[in-house]
């Protein structure tokens, strides 16, 4: 574990103030051939006013924008005006959170199974899907943006299910999605676009936050970290304070055909904890699936709210990789030492592929304070260290032949500054190219996505 430094409480502090600037402060110079939006969702308030909510993960979403055009850098952020937002401007959650639950009387537990109030507060991931910006959580509740104003445009449902929705792939202009169904019959569900294309029945459902893709094939990490479905209706306990962990049961690997929907089998290895995948692809009659792995879902744990403001640790995870051969066999190798999490990757000419480097952030002493390269061949690492960086994505340089030729779009939190900064590093050395200055601090988020001019 790694204790969370007094300088980066910044970044567990409500951000209030929703600005545009049309030109930030630029150090270094950015490439001729950058040009797009850094679009990015997070958490920026947790402090309600008479509550304050229990988890990093409840806070209320607010979209970021970074406009990179002429060598220039523009900048918004907004408040997402979702359901969940509205219905705590009388100073308490009003929606049931990740790890807050409105208080609920027995009788409203009851109707809950009926009419659950789903949140719809999507502070995780955003994604271009059936032709919209939308903003995601893992429910069936994603939010439609203007990428330019970052006005709220109103709900677009998925099927009713919840969880691995926040980070779908995509293919062919189609998006691919792994859920959970969790009510009546639970069951795991494969979603392209907002049709069900596989669905398979499971008594104990595992919190899935990602799943893996290759060419042919989706596959789903069933950790042992499960719950009873009628807990959730007849419980009082928050979303995620519901599941067990069970590491007897060990890991299942669960393979879709994700062209015919068809179960074509499990694998199973020990037990462990994942939120988010790398990458997959098949290597003969292997399929290989590359994921940050934790040894168990105390990370759940240590990231709630009041654990992380008190400096508590956080445990790592490790990019692992893990080979499903014929006849049940799984290999586990361990890819590189350096902690490892929000990984991204040149997606869209290596994502179910097989491919070289893995970009992610680390934490050596302190609480992602570190940008990281991994040659996933070799395990050759590369690190950048300075201030809090959050997710690096990669932008490819248009016209490449290597894969790592492209740059790295990191949020950084300047604790000297009491501010936040998009740095652009050079994807294949780590170096700084160059840095825009915003004018206040960004709150420590999850997930964004480039889209290019």
């Amino acid at each position: 574990m790694v204790a969370i430094a007094t300088d980066a409480a910044l970044g567990l502090t409500n951000l209030d103030d929703e600005i545009v600037v049309d030109q930030l402060d630029l150090e270094g110079e950015l490439p001729s051939w950058l040009g797009g939006s850094l679009l990015r969702t997070g958490p920026a308030r947790w402090d309600l006013g008479q509550q304050t909510v229990n988890h990093w993960f409840d806070g209320l979403a607010m979209l970021h924008r970074f406009t990179i055009a002429g060598g220039r850098v523009s900048y918004a952020n907004r408040f997402l005006r979702s359901k969940a937002f509205e219905a705590a401007k009388d100073g308490r959650i009003g929606l049931a959170e990740f790890g807050t639950d409105p208080c609920r009387s027995a009788f409203k537990r009851v109707v809950s199974l009926f009419d659950p109030g789903i949140t719809d507060n999507a502070n995780v991931n955003v994604a271009r899907i059936m032709g919209k910006w939308v903003a995601l959580t893992e429910t069936p509740m994603a939010v439609a943006f203007d990428p330019q104003t970052l006005e709220t445009l109103g709900v677009e449902r998925i099927p009713a299910t919840t969880g691995g929705l926040a980070h779908p792939h995509g293919d062919d202009g189609r998006a691919l999605s792994m859920g959970v169904h969790l009510m009546g019959r639970p069951a795991y569900r494969l979603i392209e676009d907002d049709r069900v294309v596989a669905k398979l029945p499971v008594r104990r459902p595992a919190y899935i936050h990602s799943f893996g893709m290759t060419e042919r094939f989706a596959v789903l990490a069933e950790h042992p970290y499960t719950v009873n479905p009628l807990k959730l209706g007849f419980g009082n306990r928050p979303f995620i304070e519901n599941f067990r962990w069970q590491p007897a049961d060990g890991t299942r690997f669960v393979v879709f055909d994700r062209h015919t929907g068809e179960h074509v089998g499990d694998w199973r290895a020990d037990a462990f904890f994942v939120f988010h995948h790398v990458n997959a692809f098949e290597d003969g009659d292997d399929i290989v699936l590359d994921l940050c792995a934790y040894e168990d879902p105390e990370i759940v744990h240590a990231l709630g709210l009041q654990r992380l403001r008190s400096g508590a640790g956080v445990p790592q995870s490790h990019l692992e990789r893990f080979r499903l051969q014929p006849g049940g066999g799984v290999q586990r190798t361990r890819l590189c030492e350096e902690p490892f999490e929000l990984p991204r990757i040149d997606y869209g000419r290596v994502n179910g592929r097989p491919y070289r480097y893995a970009w992610g952030t680390g934490a050596r002493t302190d609480f992602f304070d570190t940008v990281v390269k991994v040659d996933v061949t070799t395990g050759e690492t590369l690190t950048w260290a300075e201030g809090y960086p959050g997710e690096p994505v990669f932008v490819g340089r248009p016209g490449r032949t290597e894969e790592d030729d492209g740059v790295l779009l990191t949020v950084v939190l300047e604790p000297d500054r009491g501010a936040s900064s998009m740095v652009v590093l050079d994807a294949a050395t780590l170096t700084e190219v160059a840095r825009a200055r915003v004018p206040h601090h960004v709150p420590f988020g999850f997930h964004g996505q480039f889209a290019r001019a």
